[in-house]
């Protein structure tokens, strides 16, 4: 039942058997979402001797690659500017030229490869996944939320999600992408990335930030259309970002955390309401 499909686009057309509900059944075509494999290396040492490791093998939904890979090694910990970075270009060979990317590190930037090695793939759906330790799983941030700081009104907060999904335009097409949707403090949609994993679309939205030399985010709230999960919390204060909202629920590490570093926490925004779960300081209220 599947058809031929570009490997590099975030959509493709597949022929499918539709059933209704009076029992009936139609050929057709649905636009799915793309997942699809993408190794990210490392080119470290001198010219000489540049070596190529390999440290993830992420699934992900093709386009900003690069940003990918960036935001990736940014929150992981691993590059702490895009200083550190000499170039970006695709790495493999024949049919897998496009799924394997090689971020090369300046000479004389040392890197802990052995520290950072995964033993699984990632899949779409946890970016913690294939973690060698529990030591990798948490990074102290490079950035603390200023506190107070920025003010968000919650009467603004309310029109965000329909702010951001009007920017989802291969949701729109497959309703299987997550959006991870970068805002200032008065409301502004300033970017967005889509990704079938929602770790892929911050890490994305963070590479984007990197490379733009907008770090640390200190004054931008990042809006989630899935849940919160606790690396997402974690990413979000390795950027700088003082507040992080979500569609959907936050888990219980999540909000751990979330308290440890005084970030603001909203879950559940939508259908004009929103819970608080930590840094309320920053949220402006009707009584106020």
């Amino acid at each position: 039942m599947k058809d031929h499909y570009n490997k590099l686009a975030p959509t493709g057309q597949f022929s499918i058997l539709r059933i209704e509900a009076s029992g009936e059944a139609s050929h057709t075509t649905d636009v799915l979402a793309v997942e699809e494999p993408l190794e990210i290396r490392l080119g470290l040492g001198p010219a000489a001797r540049r070596q190529y490791p390999s440290i993830s093998v992420t699934m992900r939904t093709p386009g900003h690659d690069a940003e990918l890979a960036l935001g990736f090694l940014f929150t992981e910990g691993i590059i702490s500017s895009y200083r550190e970075v000499s170039g970006i270009q695709f790495g493999g060979a024949g049919a897998e030229q496009e799924q394997v990317i090689v971020v090369n590190i300046q000479p004389g930037i040392r890197v802990d490869v052995a520290r950072l090695e995964r033993h699984f793939y990632t899949s779409s759906s946890c970016g913690v996944c294939g973690k060698a330790s529990l030591a990798q799983i948490r990074l102290p941030p490079a950035y603390y939320p200023r506190p107070g700081l920025p003010q968000i009104k919650a009467t603004d907060l309310l029109h965000w999600p329909d702010t951001m999904r009007l920017g989802q335009s291969a949701f729109e097409c497959t309703g299987g992408l997550h959006a991870a949707g970068l805002f200032d403090a008065q409301g502004k949609l300033l970017l967005l990335r889509e990704d079938v994993g929602r770790h892929n679309a911050l890490d994305k939205l963070v590479g984007a930030a990197l490379k733009n030399n907008w770090l640390p985010l200190r004054d931008h709230i990042v809006l989630l259309s899935g849940r919160a999960s606790f690396e997402l919390v974690q990413k979000a204060l390795m950027a700088g970002l003082p507040a992080l909202a979500a569609v959907g629920a936050p888990s219980s590490l999540a909000v751990d955390l979330a308290q440890e570093y005084n970030l603001s926490l909203i879950g559940f925004l939508r259908n004009q309401r929103f819970n608080v779960y930590s840094g309320a300081e920053r949220i402006i209220f009707a009584a106020q």
